[in-house]
């Protein structure tokens, strides 16, 4: 159950995240595409307007000299007449078009001593239209007749004649001296800023066979992956003589400015649901732990409760039995055995109240001057019986030539003491153990060296942690419940200080313990 739980949240978060990553993609590909699509705009435009200046600069100079030219070198009439009878609504139409062509021969400036002939294109057209009734007295009779008259200038049939001049145009002039870079320049930015894009641009102008013209800016290349290409002048066939290329250096921080708080704010929540997932994960792993763990420990503990009552119970069997009640002596030992295992029980009772008090900051620890030589050497002869009885030994290797700290005598003198207890346990052979202590300006700093079973860098790492014991499961070679160093670390903590270890498998620990000096 606990991995389907890690593998479906899993799943879920890499959902969550690829659907938010999806939904970011696509929104700055329509960022992209929007912005080619204003591009493409504008810089259709800007061909627009180049080409409609050209032709507008034609028709400018022609019509200057045909206003200023009353004559014309030659000229005709040309008569057209259209008519139709539609016999089911009973109507006439007639269109009539009188059309004069005055021939005016014209040189321009960009052809030198050459002329052109340009043909002004005059006209009147007329539009008549009546019923009429058929009978055999009245045949055409007119009735509801409309007439409508147009006269002025064709100029529409004048522009048509403008393909040549142009291609005369372009033929005589170059695209640099009809074009300068920079009225593109400011004709592109106009544009540009019409559809809102206000970004730094460098553009360049290329022929159809790809050859670079002197309209650019400065030493501006092709990128065909960043630029934005369209058609800037066409030639006679209206096909595209040239193409400009536009590149903008600062597209994607113009691109993603529009969705950068939504896109923030997506990323943040990603973000978070990640924190959050880890987070999960690891308490689950650590409840796990804990679990495994207080097992482990509630094992053990019954373990180490279950001997002293089976003790008591036969200690008290034992004293009820006629034969032993009536001697004094037996009497007396058994009842030595029923109190000493009775404070063995107490004992490891309050060593979990101790560590549940520390935790909950139910515990008082009053502070005064005291002198931790003088707290070691009370923990040696607390310990001193045990070893004796294991034929270990302690070495003392005092260095420190301060040794008077705040604390609290009682708590401190469990600490040292639950330290060489530890010491004593793990050791497989005759425990030797050394004691070293110096100080610094600001610290009291001693050592509890042994060379028992030692440990890893996992168990190092979690050897203060409540309930943790190396050994794991109903495993009694090594007594314990973990809650010793738990109680070290606590009360160090209480004053101020730090603590730590040292290990290595096989070649045995060093517990160093470091307290602030008055």
């Amino acid at each position: 159950m606990f991995i389907f739980i890690v593998v479906l949240m899993s799943i879920s978060l890499i959902g969550i995240i690829a659907v938010q990553l999806y939904w970011i993609n696509n929104a700055v590909e329509s960022r992209k595409e929007q912005f080619k699509n204003d591009v493409q705009k504008s810089l259709g435009r800007v061909a627009e307007r180049i080409n409609e200046k050209e032709e507008r600069l034609i028709e400018i100079q022609i019509q200057d000299i045909l206003e200023h030219k009353t004559l014309a070198d030659n000229a005709q009439i040309k008569n057209y007449l259209f008519q139709q009878i539609d016999t089911a609504n009973n109507t006439k139409i007639t269109f009539g078009t009188t059309v004069l062509e005055e021939n005016f021969e014209i040189p321009l400036d960009f052809l030198d001593d050459e002329k052109i002939i340009f043909t002004r294109v005059t006209g009147k057209k007329d539009f008549f239209q009546s019923k009429f009734i058929k009978s055999q007295d009245n045949i055409f009779n007119a009735e509801d007749v409309e007439r409508f008259s147009f006269l002025g200038r064709m100029k529409s049939l004048e522009k048509s004649q403008f393909s040549q001049i142009m291609k005369d145009f372009k033929r005589v002039n170059p695209l640099n001296k009809r074009v300068s870079n920079r009225e593109l320049n400011a004709t592109i930015k106009e544009e540009l800023v019409k559809n809102n894009i206000h970004l730094d641009f460098k553009y360049g102008v290329y022929t159809n066979e790809g050859l670079a013209t002197k309209l650019k800016s400065g030493y501006y290349t092709i990128n065909t992956n960043e630029s934005y290409e369209y058609p800037l002048l066409y030639d006679s066939d209206n096909k595209p003589e040239y193409n400009l290329f536009v590149t903008f250096p600062s597209k994607n921080e113009h691109i993603l400015s529009g969705i950068s708080s939504i896109l923030l704010l997506s990323l943040f929540f990603i973000f978070v649901i990640i924190i959050a997932f880890s987070s999960s994960l690891y308490q689950l792993i650590k409840q796990k732990k804990i679990s495994e763990i207080k097992t482990d420990f509630i094992n053990n503990m019954t373990h180490e409760f279950k001997t002293p009552i089976a003790t008591i119970n036969l200690a008290l069997d034992s004293i009820k039995n006629p034969k032993i009640i009536g001697d004094t002596e037996k009497v007396l030992r058994y009842v030595k055995m029923i109190r000493d295992e009775n404070k063995r029980m107490h004992t490891q009772v309050e060593n979990v109240l101790r560590i549940s008090r520390l935790e909950k900051n139910q515990l008082t620890i009053s502070k005064e001057t005291v002198d931790v030589h003088d707290i070691i050497e009370d923990a040696i002869n607390h310990v001193s019986l045990l070893i004796d009885d294991r034929g270990g030994s302690i070495e003392k290797h005092f260095q420190a030539i301060s040794s008077e700290i705040s604390g609290n005598e009682f708590h401190l003198l469990n600490v040292v003491v639950n330290m060489l207890e530890n010491a004593i346990k793990y050791s497989v052979d005759a425990p030797k153990i050394d004691i070293y202590t110096e100080s610094t300006n600001k610290f009291f700093i001693f050592k509890i060296k042994d060379e028992g079973i030692g440990m890893g860098k996992t168990a190092q790492k979690m050897a203060f942690d409540k309930f943790y014991r190396e050994q794991k499961g109903n495993i009694h070679d090594v007594k314990g419940h973990g809650l010793g160093l738990a109680y070290v670390k606590e009360i160090v903590e209480k004053h101020h200080g730090t603590v730590f270890v040292e290990s290595e498998k096989g070649k045995g620990s060093i517990f160093t313990v470091k307290l602030p000096l008055n």
